[in-house]
């Protein structure tokens, strides 16, 4: 670093190229009263060079939450969100996924969460005025192949899942072409993967959404039960690698679930994340909660709901915690052109028991 660039007295800066001080890191991770000790400056003098070498060493300028909310700062996109495709299940969310963080995906298998994330998969390439983020998509498998064929399917019912859009803006999307598809069948293909192959894929601009179907698959394979210290640290490691790539870039986080069954019982002792009642809660504990922004659980129930004399088995779909959300959820069934969220007042589609 060079020293000319901090706003100090030349007294200051002597003192501290005398205290063998060769980086601003150094001085930032020093305390106050250290600095004070190991350069002999005052108590302000210290604060000062706290201050100066924070404003050379950051890359930005801070932000008010006043400005978010005023949408001053195009590079945070504030308030932007990417839509799920359907008004129903965007307003559960207020918009749709948040553009940063990782936001989980919890449920029992058959409740539809690759349903919605190949979803996602497309509603991404659309223009941010209608929901999307203008890129790609990476989908990343560790325990299934990738389903193309329910993908093609997807694709060919985009007129019938988004009938707002002009007819021509959804023909000329290529959907197929930006969704990049990766198989990892272990830890350190994963880490491979996110580590090395995601980052050129962002950095070029080619993708602004990264799906992992599943982030318990292999955590829960590959760490025997005793294990758990070494799997909260791979968990701690994986995680740091998510967040910054979507604070980085700009790229919403979707991590698909496991769940686990609850056989003690609702123990108010223990931290259910909400779901006290529940049977099954997302798989992983504690140390991957505490690394999830949004949580959202995914429930098949019993019956048939109609939708243009199609039926669909009823899904639940709740969010369970959320910076900016409240505990909420709403209805949805998976029809042939995709997720739809099922309107509370909606006469023609109502829960009917099963046959």
């Amino acid at each position: 670093m060079e020293w000319e660039q901090l706003d100090l007295n030349p007294r200051i800066i002597a003192a501290v190229k005398k205290a063998n001080f060769r980086s601003a890191k150094e001085i930032l991770c020093v305390c106050g009263p250290d600095l004070q000790r190991l350069t002999r400056l005052s108590k302000t003098d210290v604060q000062r060079v706290h201050c100066s070498v924070a404003a050379v060493v950051r890359k930005s300028k801070p932000v008010t939450a006043l400005q978010l909310i005023r949408g001053e700062c195009p590079v945070l996109e504030a308030g932007h969100r990417l839509s799920f495709a359907c008004p129903v299940l965007d307003g559960l969310m207020r918009g749709g996924l948040p553009i940063r963080g990782i936001t989980e995906l919890a449920g029992e298998s058959a409740a539809g969460k690759t349903q919605f994330c190949l979803q996602l998969c497309l509603s991404v390439q659309y223009p941010q005025e209608n929901g999307g983020l203008n890129s790609g998509a990476v989908y990343i498998c560790t325990e299934d192949s990738f389903p193309i064929k329910r993908l093609r399917q997807l694709i060919t019912q985009q007129p019938q899942l988004r009938p707002d859009l002009p007819p021509a803006l959804i023909r000329s999307r290529r959907f197929s072409d930006n969704i990049y598809i990766e198989h990892a069948a272990d830890l350190e293909a994963l880490q491979a993967c996110v580590s090395q192959r995601v980052p050129v894929l962002l950095k070029r601009g080619l993708v602004r959404l990264l799906v992992v179907d599943s982030v318990a698959a292999l955590f829960r394979s590959e760490f025997q039960a005793d294990e758990a210290v070494q799997r909260s640290r791979h968990l701690l490691a994986f995680s740091n690698i998510l967040h910054h790539l979507s604070h980085e870039y700009g790229a919403p986080v979707v991590c698909v679930n496991q769940v686990t069954d609850v056989v003690d019982g609702p123990n108010p002792g223990r931290c259910d994340y909400g779901l006290v009642g529940s049977k099954v809660l997302p798989a992983l504990g504690i140390a991957w909660a505490n690394r999830v922004m949004v949580r959202l659980m995914l429930r098949r129930l019993a019956g048939q709901v109609q939708s243009d004399s199609r039926s669909s088995a009823p899904r639940k779909l709740e969010v369970v915690f959320a910076p900016h959300l409240p505990r909420a959820s709403c209805l949805c069934g998976v029809w042939e052109e995709g997720v739809r969220g099922i309107p509370d007042d909606h006469s023609d589609l109502q829960p009917q028991g099963s046959s």
